[in-house]
């Protein structure tokens, strides 16, 4: 249930998903210019948009929470001193318990692309840099987010010459463009994650996103009516047909009409890894689940590198070189096997792929 509410005059919701809506207050920035860490995925030219810090939706093998929880502690923390003095029984929540806003989010963003005399910061013409969104929230998690990312899309392409890519896990994202003017569209580009083509395991890992079919539908939609989109197969769970998923998942997304195709293992940050286990156990998915643990844990290192490289393989088999950009952090041992793999569609990152100079 999500209930209406309006909070110094600006619409909000106190819960969505049935996560409570908090706020962190002084936004001071909405775009990030520059965003090395997704340059060097390739995802954009160096900038990023993010409208909010914590999810409407509940994936187990997110990392944002690793990457924002000093950030956001303080607003956490007060709810839940709040909600203690309000009914003593309450259990705290943790940071993927609520969904973090950016106070006055939209117009923090015209201030950064426009000047006091209406002026542009980012005036110059032939400046076509692509901005991605978002790196922490999904951008289409329901109709009120829907808006507000159109919003934000229609600032950015009225006030700068910038393309925007945009990925989601909803099935909302197609109708962005009923939200945007026809003029803009070419330099919209649209994704969905598809890390995996079983419904089952999305409702056990992805939860409260749409179901796969709906964001395939949705993605088929786009290309269908000429609209830009790319591929995310990721992040995908280890398989006992390597081949047979990427070929699946190849057909499914229509990789000759993708711009490019993203695709990564899961990620190893934080208590992810163990999360998502536990979910595929609870929700009956012993073979998924078994297939996990034994690439991770201890003495599981060469299984983990193995699980990477078969997963890169079958994709290499199944997308142009050019289309492929596969992530991969490496380590000092596997540097040199997936040094040539560049050429093949491997995107290297970490501090060893920067020392070996194996970064795009």
């Amino acid at each position: 249930m999500e209930n209406n509410h309006v909070i110094n005059g600006e619409p909000t919701r106190a819960t969505m998903n049935g996560k409570p809506v908090l706020y962190r207050e002084n936004t001071r920035t909405v775009i990030t210019d520059p965003s090395p860490a997704f340059a060097e995925k390739l995802l954009c030219d160096g900038l990023t948009l993010n409208l909010g810090d914590s999810c409407a939706f509940s994936c187990t093998f997110c990392y944002v929470e690793e990457q924002m929880r000093k950030v956001d502690k303080t607003i956490l923390d007060a709810y839940n001193a709040q909600q203690r003095l309000i009914s003593p029984d309450h259990m705290d929540l943790g940071f993927q318990d609520v969904v973090i806003r950016r106070r006055g989010a939209l117009s923090v963003l015209a201030q950064q692309l426009v000047r006091k005399d209406g002026s542009r910061r980012y005036p110059d013409p032939d400046d076509h840099r692509v901005v991605y969104s978002s790196t922490l929230v999904d951008v289409a998690g329901n109709l009120a987010l829907l808006r507000e990312t159109a919003e934000a899309c229609n600032l950015i392409l009225e006030h700068t010459d910038w393309h925007i890519r945009l990925l989601s896990k909803s099935s909302l994202l197609s109708k962005l463009v009923e939200l945007v003017p026809e003029k803009h569209h070419q330099r919209l580009i649209f994704g969905f994650s598809t890390g995996t083509f079983d419904d089952r395991v999305c409702r056990a890992i992805e939860k409260e996103t749409a179901g796969v079919a709906q964001r395939l539908k949705a993605l088929h939609w786009l290309q269908d009516r000429g609209f830009r989109t790319f591929g995310m197969i990721c992040p995908s769970l280890p398989q006992d047909d390597y081949a047979g998923f990427s070929r699946m998942a190849c057909e499914a997304i229509r990789v000759d009409r993708c711009e490019h195709v993203w695709a990564e293992v899961i990620n190893m940050r934080g208590d992810s890894l163990s999360a998502t286990c536990d979910a595929l156990r609870e929700n009956g998915l012993t073979r998924e689940e078994e297939l996990l643990r034994s690439v991770h844990g201890p003495g599981a290192k060469g299984s983990w590198e193995g699980y990477a490289r078969k997963t890169f393989l079958a994709h290499a088999g199944n997308v142009p070189a050019e289309k492929l950009r596969f992530l991969q952090y490496i380590t000092a041992e596997s540097a040199d096997w997936w040094a040539p793999m560049r050429h093949r569609g491997a995107v290297l990152l970490g501090k060893i792929a920067e020392i070996r100079g194996l970064r795009v």
